[in-house]
């Protein structure tokens, strides 16, 4: 599921910004794009946006949008400066040429006045970063969610088709066993041509044409697969692997219908639940 949240506040004298986006994908993906100075704490920050997101390709983005001013000592090297001056004194002389050797030509020479080597980067801790990175993960949550009470309607409405189609399929299945015998019994007295029958022999036949034909295990079990999917998307935890193998036995029940049909009715209702169950089936990818 798509969702977006971000969140800022001051760390360590600057400010930090983090990002978090979500979309789609089957398994769960994590992107990094991380400030190398707060590397160390990666570890957390994975295990903290693997506890919020069950599956999804998320994206966060860490950024310093301001950083903690850092000024390093000036230093003086005097023995350097003493020998700049006496050597510009040197140069003077030599070349005849007028003025004084001031301190500010001086100064400017290279290695004469610096700055001191500043110290590793200011220590940055999990404490620190966890608020901003749990806010900008509950913004995230929260667009998630009100997505997701949309797609569990799509997903409800489209469960009622299958169910209607269902309730449709189960109400001509008799009438079709009821043709299916009377179709046979004419045909056998047709073949006899005015002989008798054998009832035994025909009723064994008609026995073993209606164990064939019969949907009733299959229309069982999909009613209880309809019923679990319904009993999923009614909870908090995310369901959607849950709810990809249950479309999977349901597509298995209603192609088993398909195949023992032999009545336009009952096919023409299996082709609409293959219809629906598909679309069931694209839904649940943008679901957790």
């Amino acid at each position: 599921m798509t969702g977006y949240g971000a969140a800022e506040a001051p760390v360590a004298g600057g400010r930090l910004r983090i990002e978090v986006r979500t979309v789609n994908h089957r398994y769960f993906n994590l992107a990094l794009r991380w400030p190398d100075d707060l590397a160390m704490l990666e570890p957390e920050l994975r295990e903290a946006v693997r506890k919020e997101f069950d599956r999804g390709h998320v994206a966060v983005q860490g950024r310093w949008t301001e950083r903690a001013e850092r000024r390093a000592p000036l230093t003086l090297d005097l023995d350097r400066a003493q020998q700049v001056a006496g050597r510009l004194r040197e140069l003077q002389a030599a070349l005849g040429l007028p003025g004084e050797v001031t301190l500010e030509l001086v100064a400017r020479q290279q290695d004469v006045l610096g700055t001191a080597a500043v110290a590793g980067e200011t220590s940055v801790t999990w404490a620190e970063v966890a608020p901003i990175v749990g806010q900008a993960l509950a913004e995230c949550r929260s667009m998630r969610v009100k997505e997701g009470g949309v797609l569990v309607k799509e997903l409800e409405h489209r469960l009622a088709r299958l169910a209607e189609g269902v309730d449709l399929v189960s109400g001509h299945a008799p009438e079709r066993l009821v043709r299916e015998r009377d179709r046979l019994r004419a045909s056998v007295v047709q073949l006899l041509d005015g002989r008798p029958t054998d009832d035994a022999r025909l009723a064994q036949e008609l026995a073993f044409l209606a164990d064939k034909l019969d949907i009733t295990e299959e229309l069982v079990r999909f009613r209880a697969h309809i019923s679990a999917c319904r009993d999923a998307l009614k909870g908090s935890a995310p369901v959607g692997k849950q709810l990809g193998f249950l479309a999977q036995e349901l597509g298995r029940e209603v192609n088993t219908m398909g195949a023992k049909a032999n009545d336009a009715a009952i096919t023409a209702q299996v082709v609409m639940m293959k219809g629906e169950l598909e679309k069931f089936r694209e839904q649940l990818e943008n679901l957790e």
